[in-house]
C-alpha cells in the first residue's frame, strides 16, 4: 500500500502557544522543579485570573498583566521568580530572598523542599499587577 504524499501545510509545524511551552517545560523538569513551577503557575493563575503567559529569552516562562509581573527561571538548585517591578512592591511576608541590591528586581529563590506561602504569594502577585495598571487607562476608547 502506498502512502499519500503529505502536502506542504500538513508539513509544517503547529505553532505552540507559550501556555504549551511552559507545560512542555514542566513535564521535561520531571522533579521537584517541575513540581515547584507548576505549582507556583497555579498561584499566579489564581492571583490574577486576567493573567498572560509568554515565552521569553530562549526558554523562560513570564507572566505578564500590563507589563511584566514575574519570571519563572529554573536552575538545578533552586526555582527563581523574579518579579520586574519587585523593588516597588511591598512585600510584608519577606516572601524575596535574592536580588536584594538592585533598584528595579526582586526575586524570590525556592528551594527542594522549601514550603510556598501561597497567601503572600498570591498578594504579591496582585500588588505587581496593581502596580503594572496603575495609572493607565481601562480601555483604548476614543472619545467621542
Amino acid at each position: 500500500m502506498k502512502k499519500a504524499a503529505t502536502t506542504k501545510k500538513e508539513a509544517e509545524p503547529k505553532e505552540i502557544s507559550p501556555s504549551e511551552r511552559i507545560d512542555a517545560k514542566i513535564r521535561e523538569l520531571d522533579d521537584w522543579r517541575g513540581e515547584t513551577l507548576s505549582r507556583v503557575r497555579t498561584i499566579i493563575r489564581e492571583a490574577d485570573p486576567e493573567v498572560e503567559e509568554t515565552w521569553k529569552w530562549r526558554g523562560v516562562p513570564v507572566w505578564e498583566h500590563a507589563g511584566i509581573i514575574c519570571t519563572g527561571e529554573t536552575y538545578k538548585a533552586v526555582v527563581k521568580l523574579t518579579f520586574a517591578k519587585g523593588a516597588s512592591v511591598e512585600d510584608p511576608s519577606n516572601l524575596f530572598n535574592s536580588s536584594l541590591e538592585g533598584n528595579t528586581r526582586r526575586a524570590i529563590d525556592i528551594r527542594e523542599g522549601d514550603k510556598i506561602d501561597e497567601a503572600a504569594l498570591k498578594a504579591l502577585v496582585q500588588a505587581a499587577v496593581a502596580l503594572n495598571t496603575a495609572g493607565k487607562p481601562a480601555s483604548k476608547k476614543a472619545s467621542a
